[in-house]
């Protein structure tokens, strides 16, 4: 067994916390020693929610293993029942109560409540939180998703088209925003949103799920297992477009269009981002080519890739995804870039994968924000797992138009200011920019501000043992590279420099290095 410092995912168990959270009308008791009760923090503190989850806990401790634990589970499900009266009752164990095998879902189908009991059975040691999130969401939609058509019953158009929205829910990253704008983007097509489930639904709302007539899956890592159900229970197609990007959002909007018999005009003209004129502007020519990896969940992944190489004209060096469920996509994105994926979900692996590639940009989760900000490399975050500051009061999508242009200014902006960090280091001894310059030309009506410290050069590796010397104008020209590929110079010319027994680093051998690896 390992033991990790951070992990991609929670246990499963946060997953159907999720799904309890996200809809109305549904409670989770869950079967948890004390230790396990701080998923609630998740929601109050990182999603920053106005309420507390829907959860009940039988909170067990050390001494009630040896009495009834069974009782005590039955209790807070009892308990619950009266305090919340919900439509429904979800019910499971966390990954330590499962050890102790007390079945929540016989125990509480035992009480006799007057609502439906969903009980869900998370192999904790085995799958993680996104899997719990979709295999909970599966069987509360098959328990509560009404009569099926009978068999060879073919589904009329009907005037409004109508859809489902599936996969949004609480802790997902910007799923509220993102939901705004593919709403706005289907209200711009004529189409009907029937539903959107998990996120503001209720028990009762699952049971007309199936009076859309196709569905729009816009995180397939939890809405998948729904989609292929309700495509072999009613016949509904699903969309597989996931609208991140510009050329991503022009392609779901095309396919929507398709599948509700629609045209797209009004949709496609309606589009508003500055990303493609950017993308075409002399300005961007300082982007071009900007090496990146990405790492986050497949789904933000794969879009992030595309739209990084495709609309933005870097370059991906790397592309990886914790999310092993759908690593089959993430391998097929890093063949068609040339790269080679990493399916992990240790840290260590993609910190390591990191150091070695050197890339310019760095598109990823929480973690690899701080192994970014360790390795002197810009970040912006696209994916969960992310921190408070992930959750921002405004309005900022990563879907649709309008999220291209969020994308557009958080991945930008990082390689920006490491250029203005970088000539301002450059030019800290030019006369216009130390105490003794000349005053404005206010004259001496002007007072002159005290000048803020010079930004101090972002601070380079350690030389490896038996390197060879630096001399004195050869760091000076170090100095010159922008911070944020520094470190990877000066490692590739004392690497040159010591396959070919140099003893001294000139700033001749700094540019036969930069000519060798350039190749």
């Amino acid at each position: 067994m390992q033991l990790a410092v951070w992990t991609y995912e929670g246990p499963p168990h946060i997953g159907a916390m999720r799904v309890a959270d996200s809809m109305v009308g549904l409670h989770y008791v869950l079967h948890a020693p004390q230790g396990d009760t701080y998923a609630d923090l998740l929601f109050t503190m990182i999603q920053r929610s106005g309420r507390r989850p829907p959860v009940t806990y039988s909170t067990f401790q050390a001494r009630d293993l040896g009495g009834d634990t069974a009782e005590l589970f039955m209790a807070a499900a009892r308990d619950a029942y009266e305090r919340f009266r919900p439509q429904a009752l979800l019910v499971g164990a966390s990954c330590t109560a499962e050890l102790i095998q007390d079945d929540p879902g016989g125990l509480a189908r035992t009480l006799g409540l007057p609502i439906p009991v969903v009980a869900v059975e998370l192999p904790a040691y085995q799958k993680k939180e996104n899997w719990g999130a979709a295999e909970t969401f599966y069987q509360v939609v098959r328990a509560f998703a009404g009569a099926l058509p009978p068999p060879g019953t073919r589904r009329e158009r009907r005037a409004v088209p109508r859809c489902n929205i599936l996969g949004p829910t609480s802790l997902g990253f910007r799923n509220r925003d993102d939901l705004r704008e593919v709403r706005h983007l289907l209200d711009l097509l004529g189409i009907e949103v029937n539903l959107v489930a998990p996120l503001g639904a209720s028990p009762a709302d699952l049971a007309r799920i199936g009076d859309a007539d196709f569905n729009v899956v816009l995180y397939p890592e939890i809405a998948n297992p729904v989609a292929a159900w309700l495509k072999r229970a009613f016949g509904q197609e699903a969309t597989r477009t996931v609208p991140i990007g510009v050329g991503a959002t022009r392609d779901f909007i095309r396919e929507v269009a398709a599948l509700a018999g629609v045209d797209p005009g009004p949709a496609l003209r309606a589009e508003d981002t500055r990303l493609p004129w950017y993308s075409r502007s002399v300005d961007s020519t300082y982007l071009t080519g900007k090496r990146v990896f990405v790492f986050g969940d497949a789904t933000h992944a794969v879009a992030a890739a595309r739209v990084a190489s495709k609309e933005l004209g870097f370059r991906v060096v790397g592309i990886g995804t914790y999310s092993r469920e759908l690593a089959r996509e993430v391998r097929d994105c890093a063949a068609r870039h040339g790269v080679e994926s990493l399916i992990a979900d240790d840290y260590l692996e993609v910190e390591a994968r990191i150091a070695e590639l050197q890339p310019e940009l760095v598109l990823g989760t929480q973690m690899e924000r701080h192994v970014a900000k360790r390795l002197g490399i810009p970040c912006a975050v696209i994916s969960a797992p992310v921190h408070v500051q992930d959750f921002p009061a405004r309005t900022s999508p990563q879907m649709g138009f309008e999220g291209a242009n969020v994308l557009f200014d958080t991945w930008v902006h990082p390689l920006m200011m490491g250029l203005e960090e970088h000539l301002l280091a450059m030019f800290r001894d030019d006369f216009e920019f130390h105490d003794g310059a000349a005053p404005s030309h206010l004259g001496h009506a002007a007072k002159a501000a005290p000048m803020a410290e010079a930004v101090a050069p972002a601070p380079v590796a350690a030389a490896a043992p038996a390197a060879a010397v630096w001399a004195p104008e050869a760091e000076a020209e170090l100095r010159k590279i922008p911070f944020f590929v520094r470190g990877k110079a000066r490692r590739n010319t004392e690497r040159f420099a010591l396959e070919r027994g140099i003893a001294t680093i000139t700033v001749e051998t700094l540019y036969d290095a930069k000519a060798h690896f350039a190749r």
